[in-house]
């Protein structure tokens, strides 16, 4: 009997580890502008043992928008989670504006706190395809948006509206508020959203979102799910050191001093052979460019323009032509950094006063270049 009855208790403890890790919450956070850094965090976190075994995943947002490449990678990871994604506007004072709204939308349950909005999903594109971005308050009515200017951004609304209407039907939210969201950059307090059905809980933090999601149904997958969030054991997932770095090394800003720390630091290896430190240090900052610019908008027609600007000026070191090479390679580089990325955000805008500085060195190597010359 002995022996019975210790099987008897190690089957059941087994039965039990489910349940147990079923009472799992996980908290991910997405704050700031919506970029790679920001879809890669989510991606991956959403694959974790951990995560996937958890009963639902709580992702709080606090966002003005971004990138739109970036938002769909989050939406698609979103849909095909195989545990009920609960998207939390948060704290008091947030908002899910431009990008955010999508990504709300796209969540199994959507919740706000008392004080925080929703909306200007308007895409914008000035030559820049493929960027959403508000207005800096998130709050914009029916004059003030942008309206298209050409059968190309009228192209790119149309997909912005049939995009958000259809997560709108699969969660069976207000379709024709998310429609006047991304037509006339509409947005609404938290208060209203739920009177409107844009969202279904207003939670004053996160243990009063947990209260009220108890016993709570959601579909996920064709089966309905009763979530049991009263004594879930909390687990925040932090972003760890690959999504820090890509968030760095994808700031415009950052991946532009890359690259040409990179650039010059060829040229220098090129001009004294065996010098070994700036050909290996450039070679590495190249690199971490290149992988930064291909998660970026960047325009191909700047970056050449950049690149041919800065071959004009260091072959100014070799052809004695008395300048001429040099300043077309400066105004090369400056017209090429300008240009260098596609996007209106203000996240990811390459600063100007980096690339009058950059200018500015390059003029004065250039001069010193000449004066030797002479």
């Amino acid at each position: 009997m002995r022996p019975t009855r210790w099987l008897f208790l190690l089957l059941l403890g087994l039965l039990s580890l489910p349940a147990i890790a079923a009472e799992k919450v996980v908290v991910l956070e997405l704050t700031g502008a919506i970029g790679p850094a920001s879809s890669d965090y989510l991606e991956r976190a959403l694959r974790q043992p951990e995560v996937q075994g958890s009963q639902a995943i709580i992702i709080r947002i606090d966002t003005p928008g971004g990138l739109d490449t970036a938002m769909r990678d989050i939406v698609q990871a979103i849909i095909g989670s195989p545990v009920p994604v609960i998207a939390y506007v948060a704290p008091g004072g947030a908002r899910a504006a431009s990008a955010g709204a999508y990504i709300l939308y796209a969540a199994n349950v959507a919740a706000m706190a008392p004080g925080t909005n929703v909306g200007a999903a308007t895409p914008v594109q000035l030559g820049a395809p493929g960027v959403l971005e508000p207005e800096s308050d998130g709050r914009q009515n029916e004059k003030s948006a942008p309206q298209p200017k050409n059968a190309m951004e009228q192209k790119i609304l149309n997909d912005a509206v049939a995009y958000i209407r259809s997560l709108a039907a699969l969660r069976g939210r207000n379709a024709d508020w998310a429609e006047q969201a991304v037509r006339e950059a509409a947005s609404l307090g938290a208060a209203e959203a739920l009177q409107r059905g844009v969202i279904d809980i207003v939670a004053a933090d996160l243990n009063d979102l947990l209260r009220q999601l108890d016993g709570r149904t959601v579909t996920l997958g064709g089966s309905t799910l009763t979530l049991a969030t009263a004594d879930a054991e909390v687990l925040r997932l932090e972003p760890d050191w690959r999504t820090r770095l890509l968030a760095v090394i994808t700031n415009p800003n950052v991946a532009y001093i890359l690259m040409l720390i990179g650039i010059y630091g060829l040229i220098f290896e090129l001009a004294a052979p065996g010098s070994m430190v700036p050909g290996v240090l450039g070679g590495i900052c190249l690199l971490l460019a290149l992988f930064a610019f291909q998660a970026l908008p960047i325009s191909y027609a700047g970056l050449g323009l950049v690149l041919l600007g800065l071959a004009f000026i260091a072959a100014e070191a070799f052809v004695p032509r008395f300048g001429i090479l040099g300043r077309g390679g400066v105004i090369s580089f400056v017209i090429g950094s300008v240009m260098l990325f596609e996007t209106n955000t203000a996240a990811f805008r390459l600063s100007l006063g980096i690339i009058a500085g950059f200018a500015t060195v390059s003029v004065l190597l250039l001069a010193g270049m000449v004066a030797m010359l002479l």
